[in-house]
């Protein structure tokens, strides 16, 4: 079998776009290997190959142990691996980005670096989450506020709707199970999300610390594009799940949650609102993430010159460059 130092990595050509992944992939209680470029589970019933290159996410519930070699082809692939736990635990998570290119990463970075221009990217989220609203002149706070409210009114709403008692949002970090079913459900939803927005905010090759709306966590980008999707799938999903049974209630979500992502093509436009924030003042914003792998020197006035080559002026000369 060829070793890992021996495969040649894969270029942005050779990967499946992020809005034609599958969403996530859960697994528990199995041993997940390689075998060529798909990941293996391994457990009591048998071996089932998935192609590495196909997975958004991969969730390793309970149970489940990964080799160095299944790691090194998810990262290769640009999957994101989430370590996941039946109370509701979830942290880690690695992948390489599908895109050799940094103009997604440099414009958000110009974006965030400029207190007005972030500002305007929050607002711009605002608008994407509840587009009946015109966020323009709203301040942080204001924006926070009316954000709250409509979270509110959108928990009111769907346990109307499905006849779910709401007493509110409750959750406590690492016990899963102190919640109600429906606040169970609403946090089986969001990690789920969380891992999802994960996938793509890195396959971009974007940061995932750079918040317009959170901030000071390495995830704040993540958490960000997660909410977007909110009110609109998680919520209503959740209390969906927990009319329905108040049993198994974290599989069920998944299942269902997955269903309708598919349903949706969810991550597609998940793609497409991350470049539309991060370059609303560009025409191709459509083609950010293409198969460029292009490494440049930085100069005056904006000028990129090739790397790989010594620019130091030749003996008399006013100017030149010359190859190392």
């Amino acid at each position: 079998m060829t070793t890992i130092s021996q495969r040649t990595a894969l270029s942005p050509r050779h990967l499946t776009r992020a809005g034609e992944r599958l969403s996530f992939v859960y697994l528990e209680r199995c041993l997940v290997h390689r075998d060529a470029n798909a990941i293996t589970a391994q457990d009591a019933d048998g071996t089932t190959h998935i192609p590495s290159a196909t997975i958004g996410t991969l969730l390793l519930g309970p149970g489940t142990r990964v080799t160095h070699q299944a790691m090194s082809v998810l990262a290769d692939s640009g999957a994101a691996v989430c370590w996941v736990g039946e109370q509701g635990v979830r942290y880690y998570a690695s992948g390489r980005a599908l895109t050799r290119s940094a103009a997604l990463a440099e414009a958000q970075a110009l974006q965030w670096a400029n207190t007005r221009s972030r500002l305007a990217v929050a607002r711009a989220m605002y608008q994407l989450r509840f587009p009946d609203e015109d966020p323009s002149g709203l301040t942080r706070k204001e924006l926070l506020g009316r954000e709250g409210r409509r979270v509110k009114d959108c928990y009111r709403t769907q346990s109307s709707r499905t006849g779910v008692p709401w007493h509110g949002r409750h959750y406590t970090p690492g016990d899963f199970s102190s919640g109600d079913p429906v606040n169970q459900a609403i946090t089986a939803a969001a990690q789920c999300m969380y891992g999802i927005a994960h996938a793509v905010v890195t396959s971009l090759g974007c940061s995932p610390a750079l918040g317009f709306v959170h901030s000071g966590h390495e995830l704040s980008f993540v958490l960000d594009i997660a909410d977007l999707y909110k009110t609109e799938l998680g919520i209503p999903l959740a209390f969906d799940i927990a009319a329905e049974d108040e049993e198994d209630i974290g599989p069920r979500l998944r299942r269902a949650l997955r269903d309708r992502i598919h349903e949706t093509s969810l991550l597609d436009r998940c793609v497409t609102d991350i470049k539309r924030l991060v370059l609303p003042r560009t025409n191709n914003w459509h083609t950010a993430d293409g198969d460029d792998d292009t490494v440049t020197v930085q100069s005056d006035d904006g000028l990129h010159l090739s790397a790989g080559r010594n620019h130091s002026p030749e003996p008399g000369t006013a100017g030149g460059a010359m190859t190392w």
